[in-house]
């Protein structure tokens, strides 16, 4: 092969480079807008919708370099898109780990690398000083981007936030060592000669694959919180934001399986609204779910951070504790019907009576539930407004629950 069909070979592979790029960058902004369209709640989707629309505008300042006069205007259009996008990027990550940026840090990142970018404007483009400062705003952007993700990996247990941290960190180290190899292999005085060069096909087709890698990592990331969202939205009560039976059953199906394999307790409280019939008879219905609303944050207030709380249905709730004995769910119990005796006074006043019940070796779901509810029967037919087995006169409980003492 001669000098010139290597070179040649070096310019039509720099140039196709330069395509693909452009082309994977509308993919993944197209992506993340479906994503977008279809899930408005996931605010980082349309973040990263402009990162990748931005991007496009990089390789295609490159190619119009090649092709058209306007060297000026595209070579400060590739910066200025380039670095652009890249602060999208960071406030996109930011997003999803849910760590707010400074305020100041991204302004402060972006007059920097228009301030390096001017100070190096006549700077010959072959040496290090010049990659060095032309590169430094996109590494510092990375390792932020690498601590955000491995914050997010140590507090979540996420191994998806592991993958992105060590795509993050090969990020930052390829912008490092760029600078070296620009300035060991060259790329030409002027910007014309960037895009024929040998290493602007090295610094394409590395920088595509670590924006593939990145930008399928972070759009699973979406697309799973997305998923997680309407799933949640699926198991909630919409009028008390407490789980729904779908949600309850679900969650406790885990928690009665945590037990078993820890062998731990795990006790279950029924409870429900005295006469709330009559609260909507007399009040209306739109007081009786003031009422449910109340009802259930005061039962939340109550209830272990741990403890999983759910609205079955109509005015009856159910409760299920980690951790928990029957003396244990017996106090809960008492602390909800006193929360509830307290919630708003503008509301009317209404008690709950309850049955608690704990997790046996040879339980399912239903039958725990089942003597919960029996016991909910019994403190109704003995007056309401109490929950039982009475704390101090628990004289049936069942064997494996053992007697309650004061």
């Amino acid at each position: 092969m001669t000098a010139g069909q290597g070179r040649q070979g070096g310019v039509t592979g720099a140039l196709y480079a330069l395509i693909v790029n452009v082309c994977i960058a509308l993919l993944f902004a197209a992506s993340f807008a479906v994503v977008r369209a279809s899930y408005p709640q996931q605010r980082a989707s349309i973040v990263f919708c402009m990162t990748y629309a931005w991007g496009t505008l990089t390789p295609l300042s490159e190619l119009a370099v090649h092709y058209t006069p306007q060297t000026l205007f595209f070579v400060a259009l590739s910066y200025g898109s380039f670095t652009v996008s890249m602060l999208c990027f960071l406030a996109g990550v930011a997003l999803i780990a849910e760590r707010p940026l400074p305020a100041w840090l991204i302004p402060t990142l972006a007059a920097a690398a228009l301030v390096g970018r001017v100070g190096i404007w006549n700077v010959s483009r072959d040496t290090l000083l010049f990659g060095v400062v032309f590169q430094a705003p996109y590494y510092i952007i990375f390792v932020i981007n690498t601590a955000i993700a491995a914050r997010a990996a140590r507090t979540s247990r996420d191994p998806m936030w592991l993958l992105l941290g060590i795509i993050f960190a090969a990020s930052a180290c390829y912008f490092m060592a760029k600078p070296f190899f620009a300035a060991a292999f060259g790329f030409g005085d002027d910007p014309r000669a960037y895009a024929t060069s040998g290493y602007a096909l090295f610094s394409q087709a590395v920088g595509g694959l670590l924006m593939v890698m990145s930008g399928l990592a972070v759009l699973l990331m979406i697309i799973r919180l997305a998923l997680r969202s309407s799933q949640e939205a699926s198991e909630t009560d919409t009028l008390t934001n407490v789980a729904n039976r779908r949600g309850f059953e679900r969650q406790a199906a885990a928690m009665l399986a945590q037990a078993e394999r820890d062998g731990k307790p795990l006790a279950a409280i029924m409870f429900d609204l005295d006469h709330f019939k009559r609260v909507n008879d007399s009040f209306g219905h739109a007081t009786g779910d003031g009422v449910l609303r109340a009802v259930a944050q005061a039962a939340q207030r109550a209830l272990p951070d741990t403890a999983l709380i759910a609205r079955l249905g109509g005015e009856e709730f159910c409760a299920l504790l980690d951790r928990t004995t029957l003396r244990g769910a017996a106090l809960v119990g008492q602390a909800i019907r006193d929360a509830v005796a307290e919630i708003d006074p503008h509301l009317p006043r209404v008690t709950i009576s309850g049955g608690i019940a704990q997790l046996r070796p040879t339980d399912t779901l239903v039958t725990l539930l089942d003597r919960a509810d029996r016991r909910a029967y019994e403190a109704k037919a003995n007056g309401r407004d109490r929950i039982y087995p009475l704390l101090s006169l628990d004289r049936s409980a069942e064997p494996e629950e053992g007697p309650l003492l004061l």
